[in-house]
């Protein structure tokens, strides 16, 4: 076999509870749950998250699906808005624990891994209706009882943890670029976010480790979306403009999560654009010795960037693009259906980049994958998508992903994004990622040829 992976390697695909659950039975609206209630024409075809696909009701068929097709480990999230009645107490809402009880339990019975994430975009909107959501460092304090909580509940059978999923998403969908609820655009208050939730990372992670629930293989850590930052030459202006890029998007989370302390080069700047986070002492001290015991990388795309080449318009104030202008190199792959570029070779450069600078960590790849629009038209007269396509894309990344683990990377698992066609926020439907097709009008989930593809990866443990 040419490329066979570490023995007990994670094969399987991550999902959410927004995006998988629907929203049947919770005690609250998040804040997707909000914003498509006020404005439904702000998602592709104004599908919202009440249905999704399903998984509230028909875990155990899609759970017996993904075993089906060779998964030895699976990633979801338990919603706040879900489990918990009242956020400042943490008393439980029976029927959420009932069921991620048994989400728990049906994957253990199926010999499934559970990696469980405490926070997938998914904010209770009364937490940002009544204190401003993550701009707020009492949510971050309800966040930690909320963690603790689920930890109480599930650590006796959960035994991988996740703190937050692509945290610095929050913040530019939120507070830079307009792309999810509540679409503020604002750089002061976006660093802040950053920072609370630098924070409410290292609480939840004291809560565990105070909790003793890393004992018995108990492990926590946080899946962050790397995002390489590639400057367009080796220009003095093209490296330092990069550089800031990857200050920003990656190490913001990346550092304070393995290292326990923020890059000093992007403090600095920050503080010189008068733009610095509210921070004390104590907090920073609690960040330091908080750290994680294992991360999740979610690859999808490069960043090209390149040195600014036109003044910063500063009518809305400090933003990161001051530092930096966005580079469209000539020639790059496109998946034209999501606008990403694909570039591979990025998952080793990531592998490496963890091995050297971030003391060869245990990770994973906790997402990975591509959407496609208009998936039906690859379908065959048996009703199976033939998407080839992904399955190349797979392939390719897989191959840079075992040449880094080859090197010494420490890399223990790979996770597609999705295991069945999910809600994709605004973007609803659009473009499909899973191995499992969904018939959003039926429910009817079939197998596409990338799923048949990945059981006999899963059975051999390479290809």
């Amino acid at each position: 076999m040419k490329y066979e992976f570490p023995k007990n390697f994670w094969w399987g695909a991550a999902t959410s509870g927004p995006q998988a659950e629907g929203s049947f039975n919770k005690p609250h609206k998040n804040m997707f749950n909000y914003w498509y209630e006020i404005e439904p024409e702000a998602f592709f075809d104004k599908v919202g998250p009440e249905v999704t696909s399903n998984f509230y009701h028909s875990y155990k068929e899609d759970l017996a699906m993904m075993k089906n097709l060779g998964f030895n480990s699976f990633r979801t999230s338990i919603q706040w808005s879900r489990l918990i009645d009242d956020f400042e107490t943490a008393s439980v809402n029976e029927d959420g624990l009932n069921f991620y009880n048994n989400v728990i339990d049906e994957s253990l019975k199926l010999g499934i891994t559970p990696v469980m994430n405490l926070h997938h975009f998914d904010l209770p909107y009364d937490l940002y209706k009544e204190y401003g959501g993550w701009e707020s460092k009492y949510v971050v304090d309800l966040y930690a009882k909320f963690a603790k909580k689920c930890f109480e509940l599930f650590a006796d059978r959960v035994k991988n943890w996740i703190t937050f999923n692509e945290p610095i998403v929050v913040v530019e969908g939120g507070y830079l670029y307009n792309f999810h609820y509540p679409k503020i655009t604002d750089g002061k208050r976006a660093v802040q976010v950053g920072y609370n939730l630098n924070l409410a990372s290292a609480k939840a992670i004291k809560e565990f480790k105070d909790g003793g629930f890393d004992k018995a293989g108990g492990r926590i850590g946080i899946v962050l979306n790397l995002t390489p930052s590639y400057p367009r030459s080796n220009e003095k202006k093209d490296v330092e403009a990069a550089d800031f890029a990857d200050l920003f998007f990656n190490r913001m989370f990346l550092d304070t999560a393995v290292k326990g302390k923020f890059p000093e080069k992007l403090v600095e700047i920050l503080k010189v654009n008068s733009v610095i986070w509210d921070s004390t002492e104590e907090e920073l001290d609690l960040i330091s010795k908080s750290t994680v015991d294992y991360l999740g990388i979610n690859y999808y795309q490069p960043r090209r960037i390149k040195a600014k080449e036109e003044a910063f318009d500063n009518s809305k104030g400090w933003l990161p693009d001051k530092h930096f202008d966005n580079y469209i190199m000539p020639g790059r792959r496109m998946n034209t259906y999501r606008g990403w570029e694909i570039y591979p070779k990025a998952m080793y450069d990531i592998a490496i980049n963890i091995k050297k600078n971030y003391n060869n960590i245990p990770w994973y790849i906790s997402e990975n994958g591509m959407g496609v629009e208009g998936e039906e038209k690859f379908m065959n007269k048996d009703g199976m998508v033939e998407d080839k396509y992904r399955t190349d894309f797979i392939k390719e990344h897989l191959e840079y992903l075992h040449k880094g683990i080859e090197e010494g990377s420490n890399c223990l698992g790979y996770h597609l994004w999705t295991p069945i066609d999910c809600w994709s926020w605004s973007n609803a439907y659009k473009n499909r990622y899973g191995f499992i097709a969904l018939d959003l009008k039926t429910q009817k989930k079939t197998i596409k040829e990338s799923g048949y593809w990945f059981k006999e990866l899963t059975k051999n443990n390479g290809f």
